[in-house]
């Protein structure tokens, strides 16, 4: 998987508009190949973004758990520190 896609399920807040956006755009990206579509092939490219941007919608909106919401804030410093143990 993309390291670039991250969940966007189960957080307080919901996932945001663009948080779903840029996760469709990664996945569309990784897909095809491209980085920036040609021209040619840029409707086509950006179809894709929004319809996948609609399921993604569809499938947080349905998806159930018992477990608590996630905290952003805690989770992106669990991936900091994650980080900076790795990385230095």
């Amino acid at each position: 998987m993309c390291r670039n896609i991250r969940p966007l399920f189960n957080f307080e807040p919901p996932a945001t508009r663009n948080e779903v956006h840029d996760a469709a755009l990664q996945f569309v990206r990784k897909i095809s190949g491209f980085t920036h579509p040609s021209k040619v092939n840029e409707a086509a490219f950006e179809a894709a973004v929004e319809d996948i941007e609609k399921v993604v919608k569809r499938l947080l909106g349905e998806l159930e758990t018992s477990a608590p919401a996630r905290d952003r804030e805690v989770v992106a410093a669990r991936a900091r520190e994650r980080a900076r143990l790795r990385y230095g």
